[in-house]
């Protein structure tokens, strides 16, 4: 199994899911770096995820996180790209009113069907995306959805450390 991680606004902090599963296995995990994480810009994300993916090959599965699912979801539709499978958690909504103006260029959000397996994990209580927008995403790509009760954004803040849950629906794509 390789796994290329994509964190949203900021990076994961050393406690972030991500980064512990980096942390575990260096061998399968590996983070797709971006030059500036205070101010993500879709013109510059996207093609560093696009170029990271092309070079692990077809067979990589993606896991992504908040903005991070936007940039894949837009690097898919602007660079064709295959994976064997996507975990795709807390995806913010970037068409949101009152959405953080530090990150720039990922609207529209892409409504395309996904080529590949994959699974939207939602929290009903995310101050980053409402529970049916999310549900509309998932519905849009064609991905499972999988609903997480009162988890925030799932990341550290929210108490997601290892999230073995989320291992397990990583591992159920492999």
């Amino acid at each position: 199994m390789k796994v290329l991680n994509i964190p949203g606004w900021k990076n994961s902090d050393k406690g972030h899911w991500q980064s512990l599963w980096e942390a575990s296995d260096p061998s399968v995990f590996t983070r797709i770096q971006q030059e500036n994480w205070d101010y993500p810009n879709k013109d510059e994300w996207v093609p560093k995820i696009a170029q990271a993916i092309q070079s692990a090959g077809p067979e990589v599965l993606i896991t992504a996180h908040s903005i991070g699912v936007a940039a894949f979801v837009h690097a898919v539709q602007e660079y064709d790209l295959k994976v064997k499978g996507a975990l795709l958690v807390a995806s913010s909504d970037a068409e949101k009113p009152d959405y953080p103006k530090e990150i720039t260029g990922f609207t529209p959000i892409p409504r395309i069907k996904l080529p590949f397996r994959s699974i939207v994990v939602a929290s009903t209580n995310d101050s980053a995306v409402h529970y049916t927008r999310a549900a509309e995403f998932a519905i849009d790509w064609g991905s499972t959805l999988n609903v997480l009760n009162d988890a925030g954004h799932i990341e550290t803040k929210s108490g997601f450390g290892e999230w073995l849950n989320g291992m397990r629906l990583l591992k159920s794509m492999a």
